[in-house]
């Protein structure tokens, strides 16, 4: 190549660069919990795009982990979606949001790999045939979950486990199935949960309802009074059970239950706060909302945070 074609080409690469950059730049950014990719990313992301004429990004990872970037000034974002108010919380006390709507709700559960070598036994708890808990101690199973210090289904799992030995009259079965509240051996980021147990390297692992249909994975259904879906049960069942964990600070926490509802909130140093006030506001309306439903999400629960 010439030198002069050479110029010309560098020159049209950066230019494209730093378009693609500028357009980037303009893409309305929404961080949401991570168990949520499939809803956001493949349907409401680029329902609202198309609809507006504008760019989306969407930016999903665990919803305590996504606050302490959003807190920090690491990432910046129009919109943070969470589920359960705790990592809204922490951005409620930075003052770097106002309101937060709820915008669906969900309810935990057991996913297993239909690639498993215990599918039987999982089909046959997921029917009733089995006690599922009992199918979880099975020597050889692997089972897993996400980090309780930085991911709401990490903690979340833990209280239904708790609660489980509760109900079934089980001491010790939380320790049994998780061997720990911070097990590294059962602890993976939530993308790299979901895409392990669909290849069979994980027999199974906690869920959320609306993400194991959003994957379109097998699940074991949990009764209310562990799976933290029924507002009803939180005083006499949810709001028995806690437990304390290192965060990532090094600090000690004592957890407690949350309702399992996802919120939505602009923040203050939103680039587009027009755009993503409208944005969440597709969210509570009928479009975004059949969208939820289709993607198994459940209607939102209570009122906002304010």
């Amino acid at each position: 190549m010439k030198l002069r074609d050479w110029a010309g080409a560098l020159l049209s690469g950066t230019c494209i660069l730093a378009a693609s950059a500028a357009h980037a730049a303009d893409a309305l950014r929404v961080a949401y919990a991570g168990s949520m990719g499939v809803v956001m990313d493949r349907f409401i992301g680029p329902a609202f795009a198309k609809a507006k004429g504008v760019d989306y990004q969407g930016i999903g990872q665990g919803a305590y982990g996504l606050a302490r970037q959003l807190q920090g000034r690491l990432l910046q974002a129009d919109v943070f979606i969470s589920i359960t108010p705790g990592p809204i919380d922490i951005l409620k006390q930075a003052g770097m949001i106002g309101t937060a709507v709820p915008v669906a709700s969900t309810q935990m559960v057991i996913s297993y790999s239909p690639k498993s070598r215990f599918l039987p036994e999982f089909e046959a708890a997921a029917q009733g045939k089995r006690p599922w808990n009992e199918v979880l101690q099975t020597p050889g199973l692997r089972f897993g979950r996400t980090d309780a210090a930085t991911d709401p289904q990490g903690q979340n799992i833990i209280f239904t486990m708790l609660l489980a030995q509760n109900y079934y009259a089980q001491p010790g079965l939380a320790e049994r199935i998780l061997g720990g509240y911070q097990n590294p051996r059962q602890i993976f980021s939530e993308a790299s949960l979901l895409s392990r147990l669909e290849a069979g390297q994980l027999d199974a692992s906690s869920g959320y309802l609306s993400a194991a249909r959003s994957h379109h994975l097998p699940f074991i259904q949990l009764p209310d009074e562990i799976n933290l879906s029924n507002p009803a049960m939180a005083a006499k069942w949810y709001n028995t059970v806690q437990f304390s964990i290192k965060l990532p600070s090094g600090k000690q926490a004592t957890l407690s239950t949350q309702p399992l509802v996802f919120y939505a909130t602009v923040l203050k140093d939103s680039k587009r706060p027009a755009l993503a006030e409208k944005f969440v506001q597709f969210l509570q309306g009928a479009e975004g909302q059949k969208m939820f439903k289709d993607s198994g999400y459940s209607p939102p629960k209570g009122g906002p945070i304010e």
